[in-house]
């Protein structure tokens, strides 16, 4: 089992009180730390927290660890800057309104920045959980990056992705989601159809050049973030990479070039 040792050890209850990192190295990445055991997560916590603003812990990675994933990538960062990038628990929630509004209520000790849902669990499962967690920007994943409009259609839900992904989006935000996640190829859309406060998340990036392994809707981070994207979710160019570290800097670094040409789409860096 991984422990934190003394220098890992956050200050205060789980860190809260650290602020969320947003120094000049720091790019608007949420990286995927999804690691085959927490000693992992911690090597690679520690490597990108220079360089990145988000720390997502996914389903399998809390299924398995639980909120020792939390734990223990907050700690990390610490001893790093004695900073904490903001977490992003992408547990995509969907069930009827009071159980996800229950499972809401059990992370609220970890406190969030960031918390995802299916939009197509509706807009009362959304506003419940919206409610649930007041403090976190309950994020509405509209559709999978891994389904095409042909995969759309066999699930019996109207495409294409596009039209679905814009639809999902603007339900999900009249119903409390301060945050959506989509591919980057309908965030322009969805960023026409919302309000300009809504965090726009994108996975699916991949640097030009890069397997897009199981991904069908892709995009390089430059073209996501001028399409109007405010946070890319990227995991497997960083954490695969020979040089986790330097994987991060060097998109963090194309990151910041990007979002310099485009300020009036990526002002978030931290709730």
């Amino acid at each position: 089992m991984y422990r934190l040792s003394r220098s890992e050890a956050p200050t205060g209850v789980a860190g809260h009180n650290i602020p969320h990192v947003t120094g000049p190295t720091a790019g608007p990445i949420a990286v995927a730390l999804d690691a085959p055991n927490l000693t992992v997560l911690a090597a690679w916590t520690r490597a990108v927290t220079p360089y990145v603003s988000t720390l997502k812990v996914g389903l399998e990675v809390f299924c398995r660890d639980g909120a020792a994933s939390v734990e223990v990538a907050r700690a990390a960062a610490s001893a790093v800057t004695g900073q904490v990038p903001a977490i992003f628990l992408d547990l995509k929630l969907h069930d009827i309104p009071a159980t996800v509004a229950g499972a809401a209520r059990s992370v609220a000790h970890l406190a969030p920045a960031f918390l995802t849902v299916h939009a197509a669990g509706g807009s009362q499962m959304i506003t419940a959980a919206a409610a649930a967690l007041p403090n976190t920007r309950i994020t509405a994943v509209t559709v999978l990056t891994s389904l095409d409009d042909e995969s759309l259609e066999s699930i019996g839900m109207a495409g294409p992705s596009l039209d679905a992904a814009v639809r999902l989006a603007v339900l999900a935000t009249h119903a409390g989601a301060g945050a959506i996640v989509c591919s980057p190829r309908e965030v322009a859309a969805i960023r026409a159809a919302v309000a300009h406060d809504i965090v726009l998340i994108t996975p699916g990036v991949r640097p030009v050049g890069v397997s897009v392994d199981d991904q069908r809707r892709t995009a390089t981070p430059e073209q996501a973030l001028a399409d109007g994207a405010d946070l890319l979710v990227i995991g497997r160019p960083i954490t695969g990479a020979p040089d986790v570290g330097a994987a991060a800097a060097a998109l963090a670094a194309t990151c910041r070039d990007a979002r310099k040409a485009y300020p009036h789409h990526s002002s978030w860096i931290a709730p």
